[in-house]
């Protein structure tokens, strides 16, 4: 490999994570024109994983907003960020596969505890397929399995006695 194409694969790889950071923080603001415009004309997601839906990037958008308004709080980690640049056509590089794992905590916005632990925390693994356009990559399928999940210990009652 050349300097000149090792540069170029650098710099994909960073445009790539860029994407994903996007996409989370995105998700996190509820900035669902923003979501919308970091897919393909053809972009898909399936969160049926995780117990949503699947369906193009509009539809899962109004989804995400329906389903992420009763929380006040969400902080979507994306880490461990796995990226392979595939063939498309017999071009190098102009597709990217990134597998990376989540962590989600979540706040309800009508808890009046005093506390800022969150009320929900789950996690999983993403599956994003991305596609190199003339505006740059953009997801053309994000794929979420959730693996786990932790709802807030209830604490039993005092015993009075």
């Amino acid at each position: 490999m050349t300097q000149r194409v090792e540069l170029a694969t650098v710099m994909d790889r960073l445009a790539v994570d860029g994407l994903v950071t996007e996409y989370a923080v995105a998700v996190d603001d509820g900035d669902w024109a923003t979501y919308r415009r970091l897919f393909t004309a053809d972009g898909r997601a399936d969160y049926r994983g995780a117990g949503g839906i699947e369906g193009d990037a509009g539809q899962v958008a109004d989804w995400l907003a329906a389903s992420l308004a009763p929380f006040a709080m969400r902080q979507h980690l994306i880490v461990n960020r796995r990226v392979r640049f595939e063939i498309l056509e017999q071009d190098t590089g102009d597709t990217a596969r990134v597998q990376a794992d989540y962590v989600n905590p979540m706040r309800l916005a009508d808890r009046d505890s005093g506390s800022t632990a969150p009320d929900l925390v789950c996690g999983g693994r993403y599956a994003f397929g991305l596609l190199r356009t003339q505006d740059g990559w953009r997801l053309r399928e994000v794929v979420v399995e959730e693996k786990w999940r932790r709802l807030p210990e209830r604490r039993a009652a005092p015993v009075l006695g």
